[in-house]
């Protein structure tokens, strides 16, 4: 192995992955919604290094740790995630030479786990009765106490979580929009950590215009609403069970609540219908992204993000035939296609 090939555990090593981070494509997605030609904008996030939005996130705060001292050559990354955060820290981590540690609760997806594990990092499973995903921080913040040369992102409480996508996902949507001649009105996105939405919404109100920022969780367990855990869903990474630190929900506009199995059956048919094989909180955002424009007008641009691909839900109910309820509003649209812009 060269020295250029080495695995290098600094910022120059994060300098060289940005390449593979970052600059998504932004789709225009156009649909119909009862008969009625609409339109709404997407950040294709699958194009990211492992695949997910979460690669921002985790090379930013690794970046910045760097910078401080407080991850050093060797030391070990130690992160409790319901997935994505897990599957990034882990691919990242790699590549800069460090082990890596996931606590993650037992009922994710197999695919999930099997991908941090490809990765070369370890895989801890929590169960509900060791504390679900609030018992997955705590023992992660366990062990960091009892071993040493650990570095813990802390995700949930992280600023740099928020200020990755304040300095990459909010600009980029700025300047694919500007390249179309437009300007965002409204922002939804679902919340994990609330660092999307958080840090995009900061973003694009920075010049003081006024731009409509909406967090979005599932209605089978409206963690925002209530500030607990309230109920079970079916959208993978978001409404784990608790609000971060990070979320602001003061700064924030309404929440738009979208049910689980409407949001597989979106996802369902952006994927039959235009391609676009997104996971099932990339369904939720295009639901929520859907009420948002009834909301706004149909010429209000509403943005959002296509967070992570179905391949990593195979083994989920995305991959299943899902029941159409009455009160779902998949049944009144229809995908009909969409545009790239880089």
């Amino acid at each position: 192995m060269t020295a250029a090939q080495a695995p290098c555990s600094d910022a120059a090593g994060i300098d060289a992955l940005s390449a593979l981070v970052g600059n998504t494509p932004m789709l225009e997605i156009h649909y119909r919604y009862r008969g009625k030609p609409r339109r709404l904008f997407a950040k294709y996030e699958l194009m990211n290094m492992t695949g997910s939005i979460k690669d921002r996130m985790a090379a930013h705060i690794i970046r910045r740790a760097y910078e401080s001292g407080e991850l050093k050559p060797g030391d070990t990354i130690v992160e409790a995630s319901s997935g994505n955060t897990g599957i990034s820290f882990a691919a990242v981590g790699r590549a800069l030479g460090h082990p890596v540690r996931i606590y993650m609760p037992d009922w994710m997806s197999r695919e999930r786990v099997q991908l941090i594990k490809n990765y070369g990092a370890q895989v801890v499973p929590v169960s509900h009765e060791q504390g679900g995903f609030v018992g997955s921080i705590e023992m992660a913040e366990e062990y960091a106490l009892k071993h040493e040369h650990v570095f813990l992102p802390r995700q949930f409480a992280h600023p740099a979580n928020t200020e990755a996508h304040e300095m990459t996902t909010g600009p980029e949507i700025e300047a694919q929009l500007e390249a179309l001649g437009l300007q965002a009105d409204a922002f939804v996105a679902g919340v994990g950590t609330g660092g999307t939405v958080m840090g995009v919404g900061r973003y694009l109100r920075h010049t003081g215009r006024r731009v409509y920022i909406h967090p979005l969780e599932p209605a089978n367990s409206p963690t925002l609403s209530t500030g607990c855990k309230v109920g079970a869903h079916r959208i993978q990474g978001i409404s784990d069970e608790f609000i971060p630190s990070i979320v602001k929900l003061d700064e924030l506009d309404r929440v738009v609540e979208t049910w689980d199995g409407d949001a597989i059956l979106a996802a369902q048919a952006l994927c039959s219908s235009l391609g676009l094989a997104v996971g099932i909180s990339g369904g939720a955002n295009v639901l929520g992204a859907i009420k948002l424009v009834e909301k706004y007008g149909e010429h209000a641009v509403v943005v959002t993000v296509l967070a992570d691909s179905s391949k990593k839900y195979l083994s989920t109910d995305l991959c299943h035939e899902e029941p159409l309820r009455d009160d779902y509003l998949t049944q009144y649209v229809q995908f009909d296609s969409f545009t790239a812009t880089r």
